[in-house]
């Protein structure tokens, strides 16, 4: 009824949150959305990157080793003939899966365990909250070789161990929204008229803290990606002869820098690439999804200010 009534005094009618973010964005943040461009257009190579690549990713050209970028071969050949455009074209595939599948493992773990530890509190927080301290102060890059030395190396299998491992950290964070969010009275409220500890939880938990959420996500996507570049750098990541980013930096790449430099530039360029993007999608979709950036009405509350004053006239001064 009220947004009826508001519709209808001020003749403005009121957009979804989504359509109302991606305006805002494109306007307001134009390196956001290059970000989302940039994010949109990789995701959709490794989707179709069976159609996009011209060769197989491990098809060898004996005829064409190490030779330099060409209208045949865009980015070059390797030193086993293979083609370095398709093989960068299936390493985004790679890298955009393990990106976002380790990503959402990741924040699966932070919210369970930082809304249980922040919303119970008690011992159980001191205990987990202990385990967490105790988790960070490790080397973040030794603890993920170490374990995939004790796994074993494999797609899916770096996927769990960054996302469990990048879970752990971010649950403080999650842990940190949740207890400042206990205080609050509709809270006190659910308490009151006897809901249980699970029904606050969904009800009234987390859809509040599913903003912060998403914002973790888009901020912890280009770290996944990094750190599954960096253990295919080291030889812990992806085996040969899948493609990824990492491991094309790696071994021949720095064999042959010299001779073939395109064997390292290419895939080092397309990871900073697609790194930026997450990035700067990331920091946008935080600025305008967190209420304390956006300074008040923002700058559509500009165009309402202006409307409203067409529509009621101040009085004047002279009566």
């Amino acid at each position: 009824m009220a947004e009826k009534l508001y519709q209808n005094t001020t003749g403005i009618k009121k957009r979804s949150k989504f359509a109302d973010a991606a305006i805002r964005m494109v306007k307001e943040k134009p390196l956001g959305t290059i970000g989302a461009v940039i994010t949109i257009f990789m995701l959709l190579v490794a989707i179709f990157a069976n159609f996009i690549a011209p060769h197989g990713m491990n098809d060898m050209f004996t005829d064409y080793v190490m030779v330099p970028p060409s209208a045949k071969f865009l980015f070059g050949t390797d030193n086993l003939g293979r083609d370095v455009f398709s093989r960068v074209i299936f390493g985004a595939r790679i890298s955009v899966i393990v990106g976002l599948s380790a990503t959402l493992i990741s924040v699966l773990i932070s919210t369970i365990i930082g809304v249980v530890s922040g919303y119970i509190g008690g011992k159980l927080d001191l205990i987990v909250q202990r385990f967490v301290d105790a988790f960070m102060c490790l080397p973040g890059l030794v603890i993920l070789m170490i374990l995939v030395s004790m796994i074993g190396p494999g797609l899916w299998k770096i996927i769990f161990i960054l996302g469990i491992t990048q879970g752990i950290n971010g649950s403080r964070m999650v842990r940190g929204i949740v207890f400042g969010m206990k205080e609050n009275a509709y809270l006190h409220s659910a308490l009151a008229i006897g809901s249980s500890t699970w029904s606050i939880l969904r009800k009234h938990v987390l859809p509040n803290i599913l903003a912060p959420i998403i914002i973790i996500f888009t901020m912890s996507v280009p770290q996944t990606i990094l750190a599954e570049a960096g253990l295919s750098f080291l030889g812990f990541g992806i085996p040969p002869p899948n493609p990824s980013w990492g491991g094309m930096l790696s071994g021949d790449a720095r064999t042959y820098m010299f001779q073939a430099p395109w064997m390292a530039l290419w895939p080092g360029l397309a990871l900073s690439i697609l790194v930026y993007g997450v990035n700067m999608f990331g920091d946008a979709v935080r600025d305008i999804m967190d209420p304390r950036l956006r300074g008040g009405a923002g700058r559509y509350g500009i165009k309402v200010k202006r409307h409203l004053k067409n529509v009621y006239p101040a009085p004047d001064a002279k009566e």
